[in-house]
């Protein structure tokens, strides 16, 4: 219930064409268990998002961004797990998107492949000033953001500043 504003827009009186669109220019979607193509190499994974934004970055950039410009040929059931997750993370930024969202980006990794996505993820914020949302269940992950928002029964119990941030490598899991 309410109203949701991007910028200037209130989404919340858009028509579905034009969430289509806002979703499509602005919006980049990190999902828990990557959603890649099998029968597409890591490029080509990719490329699907260069080819229908405005003003993509290539394929290799965003792959070198998250260290795999060297397996950008190799399909999803040649990489491990921490490697398709960066190859889904490249697809979300090629767009640069204005907004990032992560659902579980760590959930299904061990804690050193989870710190090397943290690392990607604070760069893609730092570097682009890009929004990015985590949603996660690993509490301790709150320690490297700006702001947490913490739900219960999908609502808002909590909003808290973070005034000393920790880098990624300080996470505890």
């Amino acid at each position: 219930d309410g109203k949701v504003f991007f910028e200037d827009s209130e989404l919340t009186a858009c028509s579905e064409r034009q969430l289509t669109r806002f979703r499509r220019e602005h919006v980049g979607f990190v999902f828990q268990f990557y959603n890649l193509i099998p029968s597409l190499t890591a490029w080509e994974n990719v490329a699907l998002v260069t080819e229908i934004s405005r003003h993509p970055m290539s394929p290799e950039e965003a792959l070198d961004l998250v260290g795999l410009k060297e397996r950008m040929h190799h399909f999803p059931a040649q990489l491990s797990g921490g490697e398709q997750q960066r190859v889904a993370i490249a697809r979300a930024i090629a767009k640069r998107p204005k907004v990032l969202l992560c659902d579980e980006p760590t959930g299904a990794l061990d804690s050193k492949t989870g710190v090397r996505i943290l690392d990607v993820l604070c760069r893609i914020n730092d570097e682009f000033g890009t929004t990015t949302a985590v949603i996660t269940h690993n509490a301790g992950i709150r320690q490297i953001a700006h702001r947490v928002v913490s739900f219960r029964d999908g609502r808002i119990e909590d909003i808290a500043v973070n005034e000393r941030r920790i880098a990624p490598a300080e996470v505890t899991w």
